[in-house]
C-alpha cells in the first residue's frame, strides 16, 4: 500500500495498492463472479432477477477497507456503470468479505450501523461472534475458537507439552492465539515463548522472532499467522539454517500453495477448511483472453504479472508486449490451481447464502412456480433477517448459521508431504468435527510425515515423562511442564505416568522395588520349614528323647543304689516334666492361632513350675536327709514321700491358678505385627495381659531362686555323691539363662522373639538334664563299681 505525507496545503492523493497481485485472492473474487453468474442464469434461485456487484481490492489494509465501505454505503462508485438499468441502482443489499479479520471488524462496525449484512469467507476471529458488537456479521468459515480448541487437542494428541507460539500482531493472530493458549492450558500444555509480528514491522522485529525460534528448545511451533505475515517470517528463517522444527499451522497459511516453496517446512500439519469441488469453476477461471482481460484493470494486472508482458501499453526496459500467444491453460500458479478449493468454496457459499436470503424476501411460490418481484424495494434489514434463517445445500455442502452467525465447524487435518519427485504437496490425513461428542471429534485416516521426512512422532517436552514409581517436582521458576522426577518415598507408590504425588500403600501392602505397584506384604513367623525352625525343633525333639532315654536308664536300674539314693519318684517326675518342657517349645513354632497362643505360654509356665518343683523337692530332701542323721532328729517324718508329692502339687497348682486367671481375664491372642518391619507382616502372639505373662515368669523365677539358695546351702554336706552340688550348677545355669532372656526377649524383633524364648526353654531344660542326670547315668552305665551303697555312704576325704 502506497501512502504520502500530508502537508495540509493540498488535497492528499488517494491511498493505492503497491506490489504484485495476490493470485489466491484474485481467485476468490473470480469465484464470486462465477457464483453470481450461476445465480443470474438459474431458473430456481431468483428467477428473472439479475444480481449486480462491485469488487474492490482492500490490499489487506484497514484504511482502504474503511474507505471502500463508506463508498459502498454512500452509493455506487461514479465510475461504475454497467449500461444496464437496475431496479435499485446505488443500494447495497449485502457485502461479501473481507478476507482478513481486522479489516472485517472495521467494516462490520460501519455496515452494522446501517443494518447491512456482511458475510465473510475468511475472517475467523472469534471476537466477530459477539452479536452485541457485530450484529450484522456472518461467515461461512468456522470461528477461530473451534480451530484453537482443535489445535490444542491435536498438540495434546501427539504428546507435545513444550511448544513455541508465533502469531500475527492483528485481531486474527492475537485473538486466535489467546483462544489457543487458553485451550492449551486446560490440556496441560506449556508455552516456551509467544512472539507476535506483523508484515509492516521493521525487519529487526522479524529477525528477533526468527532468532527466538532458532534458539528455543521447543521442537513444535504453533503459528497462528496470516498468510502474508507467514511468508515474511519463513523468508527470514530461510536466510540462516535453523534446527528442524515441527510446524503446526492455522488455516490461513497451511493450505496456501505459495508456502510450499519453503521446503524446510516439510512435515507441517494444521487444520484447513474442507476441500471441495465447484463444477465449472476451473473452466470459468481459464476463460480469459487479452480481449476480456483488457476490460478490467484487476485482470489486466494479473495478465501482465503472470506472463511478464505489457497489455496495450508501451513496454518498459526489458519488457515485451503481450502478443496474444499467451496461453493461460498452461499457466501454473495459485489462480489456476483448483485442486485445493477450500476458502474459494467459502466465497461461493457466501454469495449463495445472500442470494437465498434475497430470494426469500422477493420471491414466493405460487401454483408450483416461483414468482419474484424485481421492482420490490428490498431493505438490507430484510435480507439480514432472512440470512439468519437460511438453510440449504449446494453441491453437497450444507450452508446455515447459528445464533452467532457462525457455520458448523468441520476441518481437515492437512500434512505437507513429499511425492516421488521430491515436491511438497497437501495431503488430507484426518478430520475434525466440533459437532461430535467430546473425545470423538478427532479422526485420523492415514499416516503422517513429520519434520525432516521422519515417520516417528517428534518429541517436544521440557522434561521427560516421570515413569510410574516416581512423582513430579516442579523446577523453581519454570512452567509446570518443567519438573524433576523424584522416586516415591518408602512405603509409597505411583502407578501412572507423570504422577504429581505418591500414595501410601494399604496397611497390609508394600510397594515393589520399582514402587509402581503395591504387593501384599509377606507374612513371617517361625516356621517348621525354615532353617531356624528346623534346628530348634530338632533340639526340642532331641531333648525330649534324651529325657526319655534317661528315664529308661533310670527305670532299668531303679533298684541300683544311685537311683534309690536320689529319690527315684521325684527323679521320674522331673524327667517327665523335662520331657514336657522340651516338647512345649514346639508349640512356639508354626503359624500362630488362638489356641496355640494360649497353649504355648500356659504349657510352658506349668511344665516349668512342675520341673522346678521337683528340683526343689529333691533339694529339700537332701537337706532333710542330712538333718535326719543327727541324734534325736525326726525331721524326715515331716517331709516324707506324701509331703514331697504335696509340695510339688501345691507349687504347680499355684502356677495353674495364675495361668487360669490369665486365660480367663485377658488371654494371649494372635496378631499381625505391622510396626516392627515396614515391608513384611510378623505373625505373633500378643501377651494379652503383660501382668499375666510376667507373673508366670516371676513365679518360675521365685521358685528357681529358692531352689538355688537351698542347693547352695546343701552343697557342702558330707557325702560321696551329694546331689545338691548338681542341683546348684543346674539352677545356676537355669537362672543365668532366664536372667539374660529378659533383655534379649524385649529387644529381639519379630520371629526372633519367639526364637529367643524357645532357646531359653531348651537351654534351661538341657541344663537341668545334663547337670542333674548326666553324672548319674555316667556312673550307672560306665562306672557300675561306684553304684553301691557302700561307695555312696563313704565320706569325702
Amino acid at each position: 500500500m502506497h501512502t504520502v505525507k500530508h502537508n495540509y496545503t493540498t488535497l492528499p492523493e488517494s491511498i493505492r495498492c503497491t506490489g504484485s497481485i495476490h493470485y489466491r485472492e484474485l481467485r476468490f473474487s473470480r469465484a464470486m463472479v462465477f457464483a453470481i453468474n450461476e445465480i443470474n442464469n438459474s431458473s430456481e434461485l431468483l428467477p428473472g432477477i439479475t444480481l449486480g456487484y462491485q469488487i474492490h481490492d482492500s490490499c489487506a489494509s484497514v484504511p482502504v477497507a474503511v474507505q471502500v465501505t463508506f463508498q459502498l454505503i454512500n452509493g455506487l462508485h461514479p465510475l461504475f456503470d454497467t449500461g444496464e438499468k437496475c431496479s435499485q441502482s446505488g443500494i447495497v443489499t449485502a457485502v461479501v468479505g473481507e478476507s482478513g479479520s481486522t479489516p472485517s471488524i472495521s467494516m462490520s462496525r460501519i455496515v452494522g450501523s446501517f443494518g447491512i449484512p456482511q458475510v465473510s469467507h475468511f475472517a475467523t476471529c472469534a471476537c466477530l461472534s459477539d452479536k452485541q458488537q457485530y450484529p450484522t456479521f456472518f461467515r461461512t468459515i468456522p470461528s477461530d475458537q473451534f480451530q484453537a480448541d482443535a489445535l490444542a487437542k491435536l498438540v495434546k494428541h501427539f504428546g507435545w507439552t513444550w511448544i513455541g507460539a508465533v502469531r500475527s500482531d492483528s485481531d486474527y493472530g492475537n485473538n486466535g492465539m489467546a483462544s489457543f493458549l487458553r485451550a492449551a492450558r486446560k490440556e496441560g500444555i506449556c508455552v516456551e515463548y509467544s512472539e507476535s509480528f506483523y508484515r509492516t514491522h521493521p525487519h529487526s522485529r522479524i529477525q528477533r522472532v526468527a532468532d527466538v525460534i532458532r534458539r528455543s528448545t521447543a521442537m513444535v511451533v504453533v503459528a497462528f499467522v496470516a498468510s502474508g505475515d507467514m511468508k515474511i517470517l519463513l523468508e527470514e528463517l530461510a536466510r540462516k539454517p535453523s534446527p528442524p522444527r515441527q510446524w503446526i499451522g492455522s488455516e490461513s497459511w497451511v493450505t496456501d500453495p505459495e508456502m510450499l516453496k519453503f521446503t524446510f517446512c516439510a512435515g507441517t500439519i494444521g487444520f484447513a477448511i474442507e476441500r471441495s469441488v465447484i463444477p465449472g469453476l476451473r473452466d470459468f477461471l481459464l476463460d480469459l483472453s487479452p480481449a476480456k482481460v483488457a476490460g478490467s484493470s484487476m485482470l489486466t494486472e494479473f495478465w501482465e504479472d503472470a506472463f511478464n508482458c505489457r497489455l496495450g501499453k508501451i513496454p518498459g526496459t526489458g519488457e515485451r508486449v503481450c502478443d496474444g500467444t499467451e496461453d493461460i491453460q498452461n499457466l501454473q500458479n495459485p489462480y489456476t490451481d483448483t485442486s485445493q478449493l477450500r476458502i474459494t468454496n467459502m466465497v461461493y457459499k457466501a454469495v449463495y447464502a445472500i442470494a437465498h436470503a434475497i430470494h426469500n424476501v422477493v420471491c414466493q411460490e405460487r401454483n408450483s412456480t416461483i414468482q419474484c418481484d424485481r421492482f420490490i424495494k428490498t431493505e438490507p434489514v430484510q435480507v439480514l433477517g432472512q440470512l439468519k434463517r437460511v438453510n440449504f445445500t449446494r453441491n453437497g455442502y450444507q450452508v446455515s448459521f447459528d445464533a452467532n452467525g457462525d457455520p458448523l465447524a468441520t476441518y481437515e487435518l492437512v500434512n505437507w508431504q513429499r511425492n516421488e519427485n521430491g515436491d511438497i504437496y497437501f495431503v488430507t490425513v484426518g478430520h475434525y468435527d466440533a459437532s461430535l461428542p467430546a473425545g470423538q471429534e478427532f479422526h485420523m485416516s492415514r499416516n503422517l510425515t513429520w519434520a525432516k521426512g521422519s515417520t516417528q512422532v517428534p518429541v517436544s517436552v521440557c522434561s521427560e515423562s516421570c515413569p510410574p514409581g516416581t512423582r513430579k517436582v516442579l523446577q523453581k521458576g519454570k512452567p509446570i511442564c518443567c519438573y524433576d522426577c523424584i522416586p516415591c518415598a518408602e512405603g509409597e507408590f505411583s502407578n501412572i505416568t507423570d504422577s504429581s504425588d505418591c500414595f501410601p500403600c494399604p496397611e497390609e501392602f508394600w510397594p515393589n522395588a520399582e514402587r509402581n505397584l503395591c504387593l501384599r506384604k509377606p507374612v513371617e513367623f517361625l516356621s517348621f520349614h525354615e532353617v531356624l525352625g528346623i534346628i530348634l525343633a530338632t533340639f526340642s525333639v532331641g531333648g525330649a528323647c534324651l529325657a526319655i532315654v534317661t528315664a529308661t536308664v533310670f527305670f532299668r536300674h531303679r533298684t541300683s543304689a544311685i537311683v534309690r539314693a536320689n529319690n527315684s519318684e521325684l527323679s521320674f517326675l522331673l524327667l517327665f516334666s523335662l520331657t514336657l518342657c522340651f516338647l512345649c517349645s514346639l508349640t512356639f513354632i508354626g503359624r500362630p492361632s488362638e489356641w496355640s497362643c494360649m497353649l504355648r505360654h500356659t504349657a510352658f509356665g506349668i511344665t516349668f513350675v512342675l520341673c522346678i518343683s521337683c528340683v526343689l523337692g529333691k533339694t529339700i530332701v537332701v537337706l532333710m536327709a542330712f538333718r535326719a542323721t543327727l541324734p534325736g532328729s525326726n525331721v524326715m517324718k515331716w517331709f516324707g514321700p506324701a509331703q514331697q508329692r504335696m509340695t510339688v502339687v501345691f507349687f504347680t497348682f499355684v502356677q495353674a491358678l495364675i495361668c487360669t486367671l490369665w486365660l480367663v481375664l485377658k488371654p494371649p491372642f494372635p496378631i499381625k505385627n505391622l510396626t516392627t518391619y515396614k515391608e513384611r507382616i510378623i505373625l505373633e502372639c500378643a501377651l494379652g495381659s503383660a501382668i499375666g505373662f510376667w507373673a508366670v515368669l516371676g513365679y518360675i523365677g521365685l521358685l528357681a531362686v529358692l531352689c538355688f539358695v537351698l542347693a547352695v546351702l546343701a552343697r557342702k554336706l558330707p557325702d560321696n555323691f551329694n546331689e545338691a552340688k548338681l542341683i546348684t550348677f543346674s539352677m545356676l545355669i537355669f537362672c543365668a539363662v532366664w536372667i539374660t532372656f529378659i533383655p534379649a526377649y524385649v529387644s529381639s524383633p519379630g520371629k526372633f522373639t519367639v526364637a529367643v524364648e524357645i532357646f531359653a526353654i531348651l537351654a534351661s531344660s538341657f541344663g537341668l538334664v545334663l547337670c542333674i542326670f548326666a553324672p548319674k547315668c555316667f556312673i550307672i552305665l560306665f562306672r557300675p563299681e561306684k553304684n553301691t551303697k557302700k561307695h555312696l555312704m563313704s565320706k569325702n576325704s
